[in-house]
């Protein structure tokens, strides 16, 4: 398979499902991380339970879901609770493996912005969805998977706005503000993997996808992004991996 023959948005939907291999329960955002975990079900972790915000658990929907009231992820779960025992008994008793979210900002701790941009002088701030319950998911979910396109917009030095901490400002801060979970321990975009060092917590590029260099990511990084000792380079995507995937957008647009 060459590289023509799948897109960069490909790339990063396939290895972000990939990440999600040997989960048990997943806590899934809306948008590109649903994608991928709805993808992982039909792939590499055909018994992975998916989690909704609305209070939807197992579902299995036939294409990709358009919000968390989607009514195919309660027509199709296991079980619906109710939202407040969703978050107090399920994500705060520990009781959910891996969180999956998206970003509008992520800085070098990846710390999340899904609140706020600022859009230049003489402009308005940008107004963007909000929290969610992203702030919850970063901090009581086993580990936190993130998936969002790479450019200098999104992964910024400064954060316009804290909306859901990642790692704070280095190791320590999750463990001084109580937060149970590892956060997040990887980061999957159209160029690459980055992963926090052990030792700063501080993103480092640790992938890079088929025909992406060094250089490119980061000259789409708002920061001095270091890199891992060695980078490794990601498999390319299966002709079943594509198939699933395309699948899974084109019954989306049938519905529609």
């Amino acid at each position: 398979m060459t590289t023509e023959d799948f897109t960069r948005d490909e790339l990063m939907e396939v290895n972000a499902a990939r990440a999600l291999a040997g989960a048990r329960t997943c806590f899934v955002g809306i948008g590109l991380p649903s994608t991928a975990a709805n993808l992982a079900r039909a792939t590499v972790n055909p018994g992975l339970v998916l989690i909704y915000e609305s209070g939807t658990i197992g579902s299995k929907p036939t294409r990709l879901p358009l919000s968390i009231g989607d009514g195919e992820l309660a027509e199709t779960a296991d079980a619906v609770v109710p939202v407040p025992e969703m978050f107090n008994y399920w994500l705060q008793g520990g009781r959910i493996d891996v969180g999956f979210l998206g970003a509008a900002q992520v800085d070098r701790f990846a710390n999340i912005n899904t609140t706020v941009v600022d859009r230049g002088p003489g402009k308005p701030e940008g107004r963007l969805p909000g929290a969610g319950g992203a702030p919850e998911i970063a901090s009581n979910c086993g580990k936190v998977l993130m998936v969002l396109r790479h450019s200098t917009r999104g992964f910024v030095r400064k954060l316009d706005f804290v909306t859901t901490l990642g790692h704070g400002s280095g190791p320590g801060d999750r463990e001084r503000l109580g937060m149970p979970g590892a956060g997040p321990v990887e980061v999957i975009t159209d160029l690459g993997v980055l992963r926090p060092d052990p030792a700063t917590a501080e993103l480092v590029l640790s992938a890079l996808h088929p025909g992406v260099t060094v250089e490119q990511v980061r000259d789409a990084t708002g920061w001095d992004l270091r890199s891992a000792d060695t980078v490794g380079v990601t498999e390319p995507p299966t002709a079943a991996e594509l198939a699933a995937l395309r699948a899974l957008k084109s019954a989306g647009k049938e519905d529609r």
